[in-house]
């Protein structure tokens, strides 16, 4: 079986030193020294002061949203994960659908500015499949109307921007740690934040706002990651340029066997983005190549993901009456094709051959 992405394990016994250390401890949780080993590494890794780690990427974008104190309305993309949206939702705010891109995929900044009205609060943009927002025209956008820019980069970590780790463009960028992300730490996520008291604020918010014993300083909640947790993260960030260079290659590989087909489509990326490879997008001419696409490839043992879809804007739940016309008709014909290191070169020869036959 071929899923459209496969966990990274790192070496077995390397990882067992790190469980040794915690048993030799006995600090499970509760800003353990791994914990904060790992944060310190990642914010080195970004070039950002401040790291704070979290159980998972949805968490981290709420208390994101706590931390600027956003109400009223956000304007965001409808292609993305749920995540993105549910918990804005979560969080009493009401999202407002910016339609994509069509070439890049990304919320469009000429979109956007026609969505801000007195109740707009912020921007929550998604780097999509790695490839990063138009930055520059958001933050231009957020100024000028005094709103706060939240980045949810689950696609995109590792990801620069010239030259730049893309944790440094926005108020608050959230990372997603899933096992099924090309970083992870098992479940897990983390908010980079340049402002020193907002990190600071964003530490109490996750432990339930205690600063320490028989001290409840302010609102929180439990997020926390724990030390075995870290422990997967610390192994693979050792390995990560390594991962980097091999899904490369796989990346390649599609690209350069697929691209000449006329009736296949790519996400088009800017020049100043470095990618992650975390994802191999492509676009089909119609939901009915896809689907028969998908069909064949799954009747080899080969799952690809129609990641996104549906677009979000037509979730029954939020009840409205929004309608993005890109992003449904990219929803629709948009398919992830598997891509992970250990991908053999046999093995994605034999998804290529399928994809080209039945396109």
């Amino acid at each position: 079986m071929i899923n459209v992405t496969k966990t990274y394990l790192p070496n077995r016994e390397k990882y067992q030193k790190y469980i040794d250390r915690i048993f030799q401890s006995g600090w499970l949780t509760n800003n353990g020294e791994l914990v904060q080993e790992l944060e310190k590494r990642i914010a080195e890794f970004c070039g950002v002061p401040h790291i704070v780690l979290t159980c998972n990427g949805t968490v981290a974008l709420q208390v994101a949203y706590r931390l600027l104190g956003l109400q009223g309305e956000v304007v965001t993309t409808p292609f993305t994960f749920v995540a993105t949206t549910s918990s804005l939702i979560w969080e009493g705010l009401k999202p407002i659908f910016a339609d994509i891109d069509p070439a890049t995929f990304n919320i469009d900044p000429a979109k956007v500015i026609k969505k801000v009205t007195a109740r707009t609060s912020a921007i929550v943009g998604v780097h999509v499949y790695g490839n990063v927002c138009e930055v520059e025209a958001l933050a231009k956008i957020a100024s000028q109307n005094k709103l706060k820019v939240i980045y949810d980069a689950a696609h995109a970590f590792g990801v620069n921007y010239r030259g730049k780790n893309i944790a440094n463009y926005g108020d608050i960028v959230v990372f997603s740690f899933h096992a099924t992300k090309i970083f992870h730490t098992i479940e897990g996520g983390a908010l980079a934040i340049r402002d020193a008291n907002l990190a600071q604020a964003a530490r109490l918010m996750i432990n339930f706002g205690i600063p320490g014993p028989d001290q409840i300083a302010t609102l929180g909640i439990n997020c926390k990651m724990n030390e075995f947790q870290a422990a997967m993260g610390l192994c693979v960030l050792d390995d990560f340029p390594e991962m980097i260079r091999q899904r490369r290659i796989v990346h390649e590989r599609y690209l350069s066997t697929l691209a000449g087909h006329p009736r296949l489509g790519f996400q088009q990326c800017s020049s100043y983005v470095q990618n992650n490879f975390s994802y191999f997008p492509l676009l089909f001419d119609s939901e009915k190549t896809l689907l028969e696409v998908r069909e064949r490839l799954n009747a080899h043992q080969i799952f690809p993901r129609r990641y996104f879809y549906p677009s979000l804007d037509t979730l029954a739940f939020l009840k409205t009456k929004q309608k993005a016309t890109v992003s449904r008709d990219i929803a629709t014909r948009i398919l992830c094709l598997p891509v992970f290191e250990s991908l053999s070169e046999k093995d994605q020869e034999n998804i290529i051959k399928i994809v080209l036959k039945y396109s």
